[in-house]
C-alpha cells in the first residue's frame, strides 16, 4: 500500500499532462476545423489539400499501421525529452541549450527513419514506384531529412530544457508535478498556435513557399527562445539551490 501512494502523484502528474495536451489538440482542432485548415468532407479527385491527398492513401490496414509507425516516432521523440531530464538529474550533466538542441535533433532524425522503414512496408510496390518517380534524388531527400530533423530538434531541444527547467526549481524547493504541468500548459499553448498557423499554410492546394518559410522561420525562432529560456531558469535555480546549501554550511 505504501508503494501505491508513493506512485500516485507521479502518475496523477502523468495523467494530468495527457489531459493538458488533450485540451489543447481539441483547441487546435477546433481552430482549424472553423477556418476550413481541415476538411472532414469526402475528398473529390481535383482540388484537394496535398496533405489531404497524401492521407487518402491510408486506407483500411495501410491506415492502421500508419498509426503504429506514427506512434512509434511519438514515443521515441517523447522518450528523448524524459532522458535528458533524468540524465541530467542523476548523471549530473550540465544540461545545456548545445546540447539540447543536439540530442532533439538526433532523437527526430531517428524518429523519422524509423517512421520511413514502418511506413515503406505498408505501401504497395505500385504507389512506392509510382512515389519514387516523382521524388527528387536520394541526396536530396537524405538531405532534406535531415534539415527536417534539425527543425523539428529545436522543438525537442526546447521540451529537454524545459524538463530540466522544472527539475531544477524542484530542487530549489517548488514542486516538480506543479512546474511540468503548468509547463505543459504554457508552452504547450505556444506550440498549439504555431502548429495550426504552419498545418495551415501547408495544407493547401498551392502551397505559398513564402508564407510556408515564414512559419517555420517562427516556429524555430518560438522554440530557440523556448530553449534558452529554459536554460536561464535552469541557471537561476541552480545558483538558488547553491546559495542555500552556502547558507546551511555557514551557519
Amino acid at each position: 500500500m505504501s508503494d501505491f501512494k508513493k506512485m500516485i502523484r507521479p502518475f496523477a502528474t502523468l495523467y494530468a499532462l495527457g489531459l493538458v495536451i488533450a485540451v489543447l489538440a481539441r483547441i487546435g482542432l477546433a481552430v482549424a476545423a472553423s477556418t476550413g485548415i481541415l476538411a472532414f468532407d469526402y475528398i473529390s479527385a481535383s482540388g484537394v489539400a496535398i496533405l489531404d491527398v497524401i492521407c487518402s492513401i491510408l486506407t483500411g490496414s495501410a491506415f492502421v499501421a500508419f498509426l503504429f509507425a506514427a506512434g512509434l516516432a511519438l514515443c521515441l521523440s517523447t522518450a528523448g525529452c524524459v532522458l535528458y531530464g533524468v540524465l541530467a538529474q542523476k548523471r549530473g550533466a550540465k544540461p545545456r541549450a548545445s546540447t539540447a538542441f543536439l540530442y532533439g535533433w538526433l532523437t527526430a532524425l531517428v524518429a523519422l527513419i524509423c517512421l520511413v522503414i514502418v511506413v515503406l512496408g505498408i505501401l504497395s510496390a505500385v504507389q512506392v514506384g509510382s512515389m519514387s518517380s516523382k521524388l527528387p534524388s536520394i541526396f536530396v531527400i537524405i538531405l532534406g531529412a535531415i534539415v527536417f530533423a534539425a527543425f523539428l530538434g529545436t522543438l525537442l531541444g526546447a521540451a529537454s530544457m524545459v524538463v530540466c527547467a522544472c527539475i531544477a526549481r524542484a530542487k530549489a524547493g517548488h514542486s516538480l508535478y506543479v512546474s511540468l504541468v503548468v509547463a505543459c500548459a504554457i508552452c504547450g499553448c505556444v506550440v498549439m498556435v504555431l502548429t495550426v498557423g504552419t498545418f495551415g499554410t501547408l495544407n493547401t492546394v498551392s502551397i505559398n513557399v513564402g508564407a510556408l518559410l515564414g512559419w517555420f522561420a517562427v516556429d524555430v525562432v518560438a522554440n530557440l527562445a523556448m530553449i534558452f529560456g529554459a536554460s536561464v531558469l535552469v541557471s537561476k535555480a541552480s545558483k538558488s539551490v547553491k546559495a542555500s546549501g552556502e547558507l546551511a554550511l555557514a551557519s
